[in-house]
């Protein structure tokens, strides 16, 4: 079938913590089907997603501190790496959220950092978080990640009180220029709302609902 224009710029996402094994199956399926950029999945099943989607063309996320990027540099570095090695192509980490509210840039970037080191061959996005930063943190947040070697930064986990908005893309934008890519994540739910992400800089978008985003209906959450 041919490729919806949305599809190439759909991460397929399944991040549930009740996310069995045939669900994960099941979503590489459908992003097989319909020529997603990648799906994303829990760290637990990368080495299944690799296998489901080995010659197809479909990249294989996982996430990395998630969803509070409340642990230690070294722990993100390994998971992020034991990840790789089991198949990822993307890995999508979350920042130090505490340390970019108390403005400790040099932490926040020196975390980035650690992981970028041990996947240098790996796509990274940073989750800035954004709902838990006020418009000066999310331009800081959104340099470090730049000046730490990023390939994208990314609005939100989808784990907390909001998801990706047209400002914050927008302001993003304006920080980044061409030195990396945005992903918009949480709640885009309906192919208005992914078109708007696109137009306001974004490249890629995280979510729950892609098969009704092609389809031109609204399903999932929009993680």
């Amino acid at each position: 079938m041919d490729s919806h224009p949305l599809a190439p710029h759909i991460d397929h996402t399944l991040l549930k913590a009740e996310a069995t094994s045939a669900d994960i199956r099941r979503l590489c399926a459908e992003a097989r089907e319909h020529h997603f950029a990648a799906v994303c999945v829990n760290p637990v099943y990368v080495a299944l997603a690799a296998e489901e989607l080995a010659g197809s063309g479909v990249k294989v996320a996982t996430v990395c501190g998630f969803p509070l990027g409340a642990i230690s540099s070294d722990q993100k570095a390994a998971e992020a790496r034991q990840s790789a090695e089991q198949g990822a192509d993307e890995v999508d980490m979350v920042i130090h959220i505490g340390a970019a509210r108390a403005g400790e840039w040099e932490t926040v970037q020196a975390d980035i950092e650690a992981v970028r080191r041990a996947i240098p061959d790996t796509v990274l996005k940073v989750i800035i978080e954004t709902a838990l930063l006020d418009d000066a943190q999310k331009r800081q947040a959104t340099e470090a990640a730049v000046q730490a070697g990023t390939d994208f930064v990314k609005t939100s986990t989808g784990f907390s009180t909001g998801g990706a908005t047209v400002e914050d893309v927008a302001l993003m934008k304006e920080v980044i220029g061409d030195r990396a890519q945005i992903k918009a994540a949480g709640g885009v739910r309906s192919p208005e709302d992914a078109q708007a992400m696109l137009n306001a800089g974004a490249s890629r978008l995280g979510t729950s609902g892609g098969v009704g985003l092609v389809s031109g209906g609204e399903n999932g959450s929009g993680y």
